[in-house]
């Protein structure tokens, strides 16, 4: 299984790279999100990928983060939904958008996508709902590994060294704010379900709160209506 491939970018076609892997080059598909935010030609990339196996195929689907191959491998185990589709939702809605489509069973969101009906928006809500929240808190963990893989991977600006200053860390992420928010109010004992309902409808109202905010909004949602 090749789970991520670093390289100089050789070329970028409608929805394909060629990434140069020290003289093999690899021809991955990635969304239209995704490859907005591809570096030039020449550049150093890196992509995590999910490599789809058939009879008389083999393809790489390439992801920026990890975070949205674990959101394209749950959308591709719908009926109905295959590579292509799943990749049409990530790259119209993102990770995070498809998360809060899904939890606060947004269907319009969803087939914003190209290729998608309301049929199939209507299954994909109605199959992975319960899903979600496990997805959205795992973000957090993923979230962290990436900061840290950043840390070690970026190096100090040669001025800061030279005076010793460390390197500042990587802000936090939003969908490290929304997995913490997540996992501290099921840890107060909200349900999984409630709590991921709670929490994307707060992130979709206020893009910008932090974990804190997130979780005092998301409590007056769920605190028993009188």
């Amino acid at each position: 299984m090749i789970g991520k491939i670093s390289g100089r970018l050789d070329w970028r076609g409608g929805d394909t790279v060629l990434i140069d892997v020290r003289g093999v080059g690899y021809l991955v598909h990635v969304s239209e999100r995704t490859m907005a935010g591809m570096p030039g030609v020449g550049e150093a990339v890196s992509l995590y990928t999910d490599l789809l196996v058939r009879e008389d195929l083999l393809q790489l689907f390439g992801f920026p983060t990890m975070l949205e191959k674990e959101w394209h491998k749950l959308l591709m185990t719908v009926q109905g939904v295959g590579a292509k589709a799943a990749m049409a939702i990530m790259g119209t809605l993102g990770a995070e958008g498809v998360g809060r489509a899904i939890t606060l069973g947004d269907q319009r969101a969803i087939q914003a996508a190209p290729g998608v009906g309301s049929k199939l928006a209507q299954r994909i809500i109605l199959e992975l709902k319960s899903k979600a929240g496990s997805v959205m808190a795992m973000g957090a963990t993923l979230a962290v590994t990436a900061e840290a893989d950043a840390s070690v991977i970026e190096p100090m600006a040669p001025a800061a060294a030279k005076k010793g200053i460390k390197a500042a860390s990587p802000a936090p992420s939003r969908a490290a704010f929304t997995a913490d928010a997540l996992s501290a109010l099921v840890n107060l004992g909200y349900g999984q379900g409630d709590a991921a309902q709670a929490v994307a409808t707060v992130a979709g109202e206020n893009p910008e709160a932090d974990t804190a905010a997130l979780i005092r909004a998301s409590l007056k949602l769920l605190a028993p209506k009188a």
